[in-house]
């Protein structure tokens, strides 16, 4: 196999990877961000960011764009679409193998591999979603404003955010499968006492509806089997959130009951000279500058282990 050795590899190149790059090359630190995927992560998938400091809006894609070119004229590789066939943290050097046939070795390797949001699965989701179907309130809340919304999920996130959401929209409706809600009494509490929330329960959306963005839905009610088709300005789904950590599930990596990477404040993990950055460690919130900021300390972490060995 060919060998290509680094200081640093970054596996995933979303905004906490793009932003470990960016630190690692300003750094002098030779560092190569790897992808299986398109660089920018869920951040291209966001049709406007409004809540970026210093930036009063722009695309998501736009966002991701002005990173990676960041990153490369600092002097970072960048590598997209790969296959990553296997992974070993231990031993001083960490290898990514790539292809079955390449190896990258680096004395640091940081894991910003993200997360997703977990989807309905039904027809329309896939191409509407960022253009009126939303998985996150705090970053796209506002742009639906007077506006009629649902909401679908029965847990604390689905009801907490359907609550601020009443702060822009002009109607919040719950959507749920079962006949009753799994958040705890005071979040039921809260939502069913704001007059701009109402329910439909024991129903399911069967389909998105839109070309350039959302137009309509249509839901089923699973109890009687009567599906209804309605005019929607926008939908925000929170029935889950899933780490992209399955290529470490055989590893030493140390994960917690959501397979998400446990470390600590300075983002180092379990292993000697691992470290994380992003959606894909475990913490509460998740935004593009909480990504920015895992991914600093993560560059910062790994510059002082490379240092100091």
């Amino acid at each position: 196999m060919e060998h290509k050795t680094f200081d640093a590899i970054v596996i995933g190149g979303g905004a906490a990877g793009l932003t470990a790059g960016i630190y690692l090359a300003r750094a002098k630190s030779k560092a190569v961000i790897l992808d299986t995927g398109t660089i920018g992560g869920q951040l291209v998938l966001t049709h406007e960011v409004a809540n970026y400091p210093g930036v009063e809006s722009t695309s998501g894609y736009q966002l991701a764009s002005t990173m990676k070119k960041q990153a490369k004229t600092f002097g970072c590789e960048i590598k997209s679409n790969l296959s990553i066939t296997d992974i070993n943290l231990g031993g001083e050097l960490k290898e990514v193998i790539v292809n079955d046939k390449l190896i990258y070795q680096a004395k640091t390797l940081i894991i910003a591999t993200g997360g997703r949001s977990r989807m309905l699965q039904v027809p329309g989701e896939s191409q509407l979603k960022g253009r009126g179907i939303s998985y996150c309130a705090t970053c796209d809340g506002d742009f639906f404003q007077d506006k009629e919304i649902f909401v679908v999920g029965g847990g604390n996130s689905a009801l907490e955010e359907a609550v601020s959401l009443t702060k822009y929209a002009s109607k919040v409706t719950i959507i749920h499968q079962f006949d009753h809600f799994q958040a705890f009494e005071h979040a039921i509490e809260e939502a069913k006492s704001n007059p701009k929330i109402d329910f439909i329960l024991e129903s399911k959306i069967t389909e998105f509806i839109g070309t350039d963005k959302l137009e309509s839905i249509r839901y089923k009610n699973l109890r009687t089997g009567e599906v209804f088709h309605r005019p929607i300005d926008g939908v925000f789904i929170f029935i889950g959130y899933e780490a992209n950590t399955d290529m470490f599930h055989d590893s030493e990596l140390k994960l917690n009951q959501w397979n998400e990477v446990e470390a600590d404040e300075l983002m180092k993990t379990n292993i000697d000279g691992v470290f994380v950055a992003g959606d894909n460690r475990a913490k509460k919130y998740r935004q593009i500058t909480t990504a920015v900021a895992d991914g600093t300390i993560a560059a910062l972490s790994a510059l002082d282990y490379i240092h100091n060995h």
